[in-house]
């Protein structure tokens, strides 16, 4: 892809070390491209979260971006999934080589949450227990899998939804971005209860709606803000507001953790098309000037095979 100084989605970002950590072991990007095979606008976006405190989360969460922004800039065309599932794998790979080398680095990992917009379809990939939320016609869904302790066992029904948020093992992590093994990237998209895990992956690629708003963010927002204020901000604000609205409420309510969030909001008419180089504009042209010599020419001949004219048989 070809980088674009200018992008078809509005989007908003904030990011803050928060109330009790020294370090802001955050890190996020948001990058605007065309695609190369055809002009497709696009847009990247993408949050992490270091893993390891004084085990250099911070570089663990930088090289993760780093890393899979340029996997994701080789897309060319076509689904981008294989291209999004590699780049995690490639972060995975260069974060555990990074830790290898050096004792003041080892142990350190990353959270993912990436989501790509190319044209008007979404796509997206998560690692750990970064989200991704959607609004949409007046309803919030977080559409990204915690991979955490809880929601497995909320999955096999161990323990409630309700009991989770405050339990002990809330922040275990069961997969994320560095360490021995490589990390298996989650392309499930939840947008219904109740969804198998064919279904889920299905939904990528699905159409962003007039008034659709995504956020991706760390726990250090969802720790401290609620659903409900999550869908008031979202709903109620512009981007640019929603996003220091809900930066200041996590702040307002303990700022325990580092925060970083990302607001998209999807373009309210049609993406804009590619524009056309010189020689298209003038092939164009002579298409449309040898299009209206025919349609006259067949008119005239018309016009004199039927008569119309003076010196017509």
């Amino acid at each position: 892809m070809i980088a674009d100084p200018q992008s078809h989605i509005a989007y908003a970002a904030r990011t803050h070390m928060g109330k009790k950590r020294r370090v802001n072991e955050d890190r996020y990007i948001v990058m605007a491209y065309r695609v190369e095979e055809n002009g497709t606008p696009a847009l990247l976006a993408i949050v992490a979260d270091g893993i390891g405190g004084h085990q250099a989360g911070d570089v663990a969460a930088q090289l993760t971006v780093e890393t899979i922004t340029q996997g994701v800039a080789t897309f060319q065309g076509g689904d981008p999934l294989p291209c999004l599932q590699s780049a995690i794998i490639e972060a995975g790979r260069v974060v555990s080589t990074n830790a290898a080398e050096s004792a003041d680095l080892a142990g350190m990992g990353s959270t993912a949450a990436v989501a790509l917009i190319v044209g008007p379809r979404l796509y997206t990939v998560t690692v750990g227990d970064s989200r991704i939320y959607l609004l949409r016609q007046g309803r919030l869904r977080q559409i990204s899998i915690d991979h955490t302790w809880v929601q497995e066992a909320i999955d096999y029904d161990i323990i409630s939804p309700e009991d989770a948020k405050d339990h002990p093992q809330a922040h275990v992590i069961r997969r994320h971005i560095g360490g021995k093994q490589l990390p298996e990237p989650d392309i499930r998209m939840s947008l219904e209860d109740g969804e198998n895990n064919s279904r889920a992956i299905s939904n990528q690629g699905m159409h962003l709606k007039r008034g659709d708003r995504l956020l991706l963010c760390t726990d250090g927002l969802t720790d401290m803000v609620t659903d409900l204020e999550i869908y008031q901000a979202l709903k109620e604000k512009p981007v640019e507001e929603a996003a220091a609205s809900l930066l200041d409420l996590a702040l307002d309510h303990g700022g325990n953790d580092n925060i970083t969030l990302v607001i998209l909001a999807a373009p309210k008419g049609k993406h804009q098309e590619r524009p056309r180089s010189k020689f298209g504009c003038l092939l164009a042209a002579a298409v449309s000037s040898l299009i209206l010599i025919l349609v006259t020419a067949l008119a005239l001949g018309a016009v004199w095979w039927f008569g119309f004219w003076p010196w017509s048989p």
